[in-house]
């Protein structure tokens, strides 16, 4: 923890259960457990519930009557779109219009967001945006971000939340859980059905520790950070740094990945301008490098990251997030490869130092609810 600034006041849990601690975006995060299985913990995000600390992510706060300016100008949505008691997810660029941070904007007022994002240039963006502008940032690290994920998360929350179960998808509402006031957001970052607690940190221990004891029957367990990677991969959930280019330059090139590259230009809403990186956002269509892909493998052989992808005995790409899934029986990954080569059953050899040589094929993503109907259930 030599380069952590920020503390989860659920260290003591997260050490109880085997962790180290390892740093993330400047905090100890429960990386992984020396108690426990993550195969299991994920098998209880698909079929039951899992709860994870997930107060790594930075928490900003942007109130005054130039809120919206601001998240305009350094986000790819329009602020002025979303609703008091909802949120969007968006992206962040460089003047060279590649991708440096994505985030969550969550709008509580006419004059009051909260951005949530992880471990790039988010808070940095917003304050070169704010500057010279009447407007408050406020970064927070007493809220803490408890993620209840899975179909009987909300089983789980009813009884204690009245409402919750009406709560739509990228919702959120103020409740009280445990006698403690919270914000309730109906979001993840498994494609599950979810819910994220946002909750001061003097009551997070009070919150993680009645969850899993209460929930203990229904199958709910604290699961690690990094059963992330296995769901995330599934579900086509991008996680920076290590699906971007900073883990994997192009020789010659600085860093960064467009939107049309990360098939995320999606989240720029439509016709938008005035953005930070937006003129080389839109000259950059058509110019792709790469393009992120699905890869779906022979076997069952169980895949390492950043193993080198080949065609006609020649490198074109690589993987950056392998999965083996227990409920569906099949090893995926997330890809980098040529945009000729991409999502469209290209066949490719894997060469795991492990196991050889791996036969698989590019595949679209999300692999799992393709429709993302479990995410967005109604019921």
């Amino acid at each position: 923890m030599t380069n952590s600034w920020r503390f989860s006041a659920l260290m003591d849990r997260h050490r109880a259960l085997g962790s180290n601690l390892e740093d993330w975006s400047g905090m100890g995060t429960a990386w992984s457990y020396s108690k426990g299985d993550p195969e299991a913990e994920y098998m209880a995000i698909r079929t039951k519930a899992g709860l994870m600390d997930v107060s790594g992510l930075k928490k900003v706060h942007i109130t005054g009557h130039v809120a919206s300016h601001v998240i305009d100008r350094a986000t790819t949505r329009d602020p002025e779109k979303i609703a008091p008691g909802k949120s969007l997810y968006a992206c962040m660029l460089n003047d060279a219009g590649k991708f440096i941070d994505d985030c969550i904007i969550y709008r509580f007022g006419p004059n009051s967001y909260t951005v949530v994002h992880g471990s790039g240039q988010g808070h940095e963006q917003l304050t070169m945006a704010a500057t010279g502008r009447d407007v408050s940032i406020r970064f927070d690290d007493n809220l803490h971000d408890l993620s209840l994920q899975g179909p009987l998360a909300v089983d789980y929350l009813e009884k204690h939340i009245p409402g919750v179960r009406q709560l739509p998808y990228m919702g959120h509402m103020p409740a009280m859980l445990f006698g403690k006031p919270i914000t309730l957001s109906r979001t993840g970052y498994t494609g599950e059905r979810g819910y994220e607690i946002f909750c001061r940190g003097q009551d997070a221990v009070e919150i993680w520790d009645r969850i899993l004891e209460e929930g203990a029957s229904m199958g709910i367990i604290p699961c690690r950070f990094t059963t992330l990677d296995m769901l995330r991969a599934e579900s086509y959930l991008l996680f920076y740094p290590f699906d971007n280019s900073e883990m994997y330059p192009f020789e010659n090139e600085g860093p960064g990945d467009t939107l049309w590259e990360l098939g995320l230009d999606w989240t720029v809403t439509k016709g938008k301008t005035g953005f930070r990186g937006a003129e080389e956002h839109y000259r950059l269509q058509g110019k792709e490098r790469f393009k992120i892909s699905g890869l779906k493998f022979a076997d069952k052989t169980k895949v390492p990251g950043n193993a080198p992808i080949f065609k006609d005995g020649k490198k074109i790409g690589v993987v950056t997030q392998p999965m083996y899934s227990p409920l569906n029986d099949w090893v995926v990954a997330i890809a980098r490869l040529p945009v000729d080569c991409a999502n469209n059953g290209t066949e490719v050899e894997v060469r795991c130092g492990t196991h050889g040589p791996l036969k698989a094929v590019s595949a679209p993503l999300p692999f799992y609810d393709v429709e993302k109907k479990r995410r967005t259930a109604k019921d």
